[in-house]
């Protein structure tokens, strides 16, 4: 009777028994909650993450009843203890509470918005999606050449907005400069091939052009940016196997690919039809047939 009326003094073991029973009564809670979410919840995203933070919930809460258990013995002590869990909450979470942050820095600033083709984190697509954690895109790049579709859709967290570049293709400027070369031999008429090749850029993509203007003056205007030509221009590298004519232009950035396709193709075939002025060049290698020997032994 003694001994047990010994145990009732002791504080120290009172407190242990009640953060015991405290802790089973929170994880029969999680417990039920998740059941219960199983059965009401049929989309298994939603049920995996409503479960995830009802769990994350309950080992927070456990956490805090343990630091209070045994920290806590005056109002100052619970202010010191709220303030040391506050701020492991935030060294804990901080890449959730960036990525909220991140939100609304790109919702107020407009880094970038849905339709909007990007590069972050080295991760290049079609912005389809910006939710209060993530940005979703749709792939381009890795194993497809260009700037196609890999069929893949990333979620990217939104606090990287902040850790590092983005680059943004169509904002304020929805034109991108691209460039192609031809290699022509010695010996071929330089000044046709170039006329040819600027000839060709300036008929299929006098439209670009035109537009491309009008947005590049208010780029001039609004930023401290030095003007820079619109229209097509051609530069001339003179190698040891052929002359290189580099055509520099300016295209819509979502059909950069398709323009330098049927930039290629008309300029082929108007070479093609000048009557062996200008000759493409190419690396070629020839194979020799060895003349046969004949060996004589003597004996």
């Amino acid at each position: 009777m003694d001994t047990f009326s010994t145990l009732l003094e002791n504080t120290t073991l009172i407190k242990i028994v009640k953060l015991v029973a405290w802790i089973l009564f929170i994880i029969f809670i999680i417990s039920f909650i998740r059941k219960t979410l199983k059965k009401r919840i049929e989309d298994i995203s939603i049920r995996y993450k409503a479960q995830k933070g009802v769990e994350i919930l309950g080992y927070v809460l456990i956490i805090f009843l343990v630091l209070m258990a045994f920290t806590v013995d005056s109002v100052k002590d619970y202010t010191i203890i709220i303030g040391l869990f506050t701020a492991g909450i935030t060294f804990t979470l901080q890449e959730l509470i960036l990525s909220i942050a991140g939100s609304f820095y790109i919702f107020f600033v407009r880094v970038y918005k849905p339709g909007d083709r990007i590069e972050i984190n080295n991760i290049k697509g079609d912005v389809i999606d910006i939710d209060s954690i993530y940005t979703t895109i749709m792939e381009m790049g890795e194993w497809v050449s260009s700037d196609n579709y890999s069929g893949r859709i990333v979620k990217i967290s939104n606090a990287f907005v902040f850790k590092g570049p983005i680059k943004n293709y169509s904002m304020d400027f929805p034109f991108v400069w691209d460039e192609l070369n031809i290699l022509i031999t010695y010996g071929s008429d330089t000044e046709l091939a170039k006329n040819i090749m600027l000839d060709t850029a300036n008929e299929l993509l006098s439209d670009y052009t035109e537009k491309s203007k009008a947005k590049w003056h208010q780029m001039v205007a609004r930023y401290y940016i030095e003007d820079a030509t619109i229209e097509p221009t051609i530069a001339i590298n003179l190698t040891d196997n052929w002359i290189q004519l580099n055509l520099r232009y300016i295209t819509d950035y979502k059909k950069r690919r398709n323009t330098k396709h049927t930039l290629f193709q008309y300029i082929e075939q108007t070479i093609s039809k000048s009557d062996g002025k200008v000759t493409l060049a190419s690396t070629t290698l020839q194979l020799l047939e060895v003349p046969p020997l004949n060996v004589n032994l003597k004996k």
